[in-house]
């Protein structure tokens, strides 16, 4: 296949591209956290005892963040359509089979299952913004598909509950697992690489492979050691590593421990706490969009990356420690109020995906990318565990909320301090 015949008006291909990526960021959400809400039931209808239920919320974690190096090698060998196709597919299976778990053990070997097959997603999506889109608009695209971390959570959670009242908490597993295997055969049938598309023109092309697209992608290289300890030695990678393990503390915050925290520490009811629920959420979306539209008015008046890309995240930093200031703050419009301003900056900080796909060498891009998230991910595993003890221990959230305010002042320094210049890193492959 071959592009459409040139023509002035570069075609918008890559943004049903995105329109592919925003749907599968919702799908792969909201399979992650669909078992929050099945939670009460599952328990009642299981007997499953509350360390439990912590277990099984920790489990997607662990085999999430160890699975990231496999998934970008997987990357790098088989390409971003089969990788895609074969990870969401899997987790989906995962998903659906939830719904027939008969005790813990059952349980806890598909959340593991579902951990491991969500691996690739993000490296994924990636290497895909790495290909269809112009460095220019890079942070908004990545801005766009991160929206399904968000919204998708803010918007489903009531017709959600609402299925598990109707028809019961294995029907919910069945409905949204069904619902990602069906996307994963739409992405086999609609994803193509740029020089594969029949819906891009030659003016379209140009245009991407002006902006550093990756027309032509490098061929990739075998997983090695030896490569990975050369990635070790980048201060872009490494800082950037580092500074997004801190903020995903905030988000992990968010999707685990807010929720308690309205009904404990602020004594809401179901209803007003849902509503609360929902609002940081709905910040952080906004956040996220403002955040690339922002740092790519940037790159076009500056023509600097390293400025276009630092100084959001940055400052996204700086608005979620701000978190800590719900520790003095009385009244609920107050604390919701700080709350909001702390996710919005997180939704900044998820520029950091756009910033590693700046600077990823060309031949180890899933590697560097799957070491990315593997860190980032760490935090799904330590903050939850961190937050826990602290409640058990001083019987207050206050110390837990210390502790994301102080990751995000360690994510500003990283990101500002230790990155250094946002530029591809060229590495030449070492030969015998």
């Amino acid at each position: 296949m071959t592009p459409q015949s040139p023509s002035s008006t570069p075609t918008r291909a890559r943004f049903v591209i995105l329109g592919l990526l925003l749907v599968g960021t919702l799908i792969n959400y909201l399979d992650r956290t669909v078992m929050s809400i099945a939670a009460p039931s599952m328990r009642k209808d299981l007997g499953l005892t509350a360390t439990e239920m912590g277990y099984l919320f920790s489990a997607f974690s662990w085999s999430y963040a160890a699975a990231q190096l496999p998934g970008g090698y997987i990357l790098d060998r088989i390409g971003v359509k089969l990788t895609y196709f074969i990870s969401v597919t899997s987790w989906s299976f995962f998903t659906l089979c939830l719904g027939f778990g008969q005790g813990f053990k059952s349980l806890l070997g598909l959340r593991l299952g579902l951990g491991a097959a969500e691996a690739p997603c993000f490296p994924a999506n990636s290497r895909v913004l790495s290909a269809w889109f112009p460095q220019q608009e890079r942070a908004r695209a990545t801005s766009v598909f991160s929206l399904g971390m968000y919204a998708g959570i803010g918007f489903l959670s009531v017709p959600l509950n609402l299925i598990v009242q109707h028809w019961g908490w294995r029907v919910l597993f069945y409905i949204v697992g069904a619902l990602g295997i069906a996307f994963g055969l739409l992405w086999m049938r609609l994803y193509r690489e740029p020089l594969e598309s029949t819906s891009a023109n030659q003016a379209e092309i140009d245009h991407i492979r002006a902006g550093g697209g990756l027309g032509h992608p490098a061929k990739p290289i075998p997983f090695s050691w030896v490569n990975l300890g050369f990635l070790l030695r980048q201060r872009q990678v490494v800082g950037a590593a580092i500074g997004q393990f801190a903020g995903n503390c905030t988000l992990v915050f968010f999707l685990t421990w807010f929720r308690p925290y309205l009904a404990d520490a602020r004594g809401m009811g179901w209803m007003l706490s849902g509503i609360y629920l929902s609002l940081p959420f709905l910040a952080a979306a906004v956040g996220c969009l403002s955040g690339g539209a922002l740092s790519d008015y940037l790159l076009r008046r500056t023509g600097s990356a390293t400025l276009a890309r630092k100084l959001p995240i940055t400052c996204g930093f700086i608005m979620a420690s701000t978190i800590i200031a719900a520790n003095y703050v009385t009244s609920d419009a107050a604390m919701i109020t700080v709350m909001c301003i702390s996710f919005f900056g997180q939704g900044w900080i998820n520029l950091g995906w756009t910033l590693i796909t700046d600077v990823a060498p060309k031949k180890l891009h899933g590697l560097t990318t799957g070491f990315f998230n593997f860190c980032t991910n760490l935090a799904g595993i330590i903050t939850p565990i961190v937050i826990g003890y602290a409640i058990q221990t001083t019987g207050s959230y206050a110390l837990g909320l210390t502790f994301i305010a102080g990751m995000a002042g360690v994510g500003a320094i990283s990101y500002f301090f230790v990155v250094g210049d946002v530029k591809r890193i060229e590495f030449e492959e070492k030969t015998a």
